[in-house]
């Protein structure tokens, strides 16, 4: 091997080393922990650090675009030299895994994979304890949109109409531990206007016994792990009236009562969990409905 073809390898090895896939990882798990934060800061003044969340997102972003340039300023360097056809070339967006033969691409994943395995096992532990629901013996292929919140929000909502405590503990199982926890952010403007188009009017804290009648019984029968106090918290939010508990949750269980919860209303509403838009909850409706 020349001179050349060396420092051609060496910069091709160096290119594939970048830790793009971690500062990814890093960006979206930032990501989520600013949406969850926001949700939170609806109950408090203090901005609870959400600025500085906003900072580490702003320079992990700074971060992978300045590793996507440098890997085109290498991948322009080889061509200039003559080597970007060479044998093990790739362009600075190509996965070097692809040409692994099966086993060894199994273990390169298992050695590089950033930690799901750290947060799945605890997710799905908790999702059993409230749903009843053991997580499946072999974990299933996330299906189209299983990583979207607003889609686990819908499907869970569906879950709840047909009144199928398995379907809502597998989409449950199914999702990693940011999207389940991302539940709590997307359902709570959601719950507030359901909550007021079943009462036909925005909520107050007279209507929390009515609201509690109306959905306590079908959360609990669907979540029979969940505590009584989260429920009843997550209802004085929408009522905007003081929560009798004030210890904090576990973020798991608010997360799935709320997505529960969501589903209940939608269903004493006669609606389609198909149309619900987490990002555009419907209006108060003025007539009255009764619960």
């Amino acid at each position: 091997m020349s001179l050349l073809q060396e420092l051609g390898a060496q910069l091709r090895a160096t290119s594939e080393e970048l830790p793009t896939g971690p500062v990814t990882v890093a960006r979206e798990k930032l990501t989520s922990a600013t949406e969850l934060l926001n949700w939170v800061r609806q109950t408090s003044v203090d901005p609870l650090g959400v600025p500085q969340l906003g900072n580490a997102v702003e320079a992990v972003e700074r971060a992978a675009a300045a590793l996507r340039l440098a890997q085109e300023a290498i991948a322009q360097y080889l061509a200039a030299a003559g080597l970007a056809a060479g044998e093990g070339a790739a362009p600075p967006e190509a996965d070097y895994k692809a040409g692994l033969r099966p086993q060894e691409a199994e273990a390169v994943a298992t050695e590089t994979q950033p930690a799901p395995e750290e947060l799945g096992p605890w997710w799905s532990r908790r999702v059993a304890e409230l749903t009843g629901e053991a997580p499946p013996a072999e974990p299933a292929e996330p299906r189209n949109g299983a990583g979207d919140t607003a889609d686990l929000l819908r499907r869970v909502a569906a879950g709840v109409r047909s009144g199928d405590r398995a379907r809502v503990g597998r989409d449950l199982h199914q999702v990693n531990a940011a999207t389940g926890l991302g539940l709590s952010a997307a359902s709570s403007p959601v719950l507030h206007r359901l909550a007021g188009d079943l009462l036909g009017h925005e909520p107050r804290p007279e209507d929390l016994k009515r609201l509690q009648s109306a959905a306590t019984g079908r959360v609990k029968s669907l979540l029979p792990g969940t505590p009584p106090e989260v429920l009843d918290t997550l209802l004085a939010r929408i009522c905007r009236a003081p929560a009798k508990n004030e210890q904090p949750a576990h973020p798991a269980d608010s997360a799935v009562t709320a997505s529960v919860l969501t589903g209940v209303l939608l269903a004493r509403l006669g609606r389609d969990p198909e149309t619900l838009d987490p990002s555009r909850p419907e209006p108060v409706r003025s007539p009255n409905v009764d619960a």
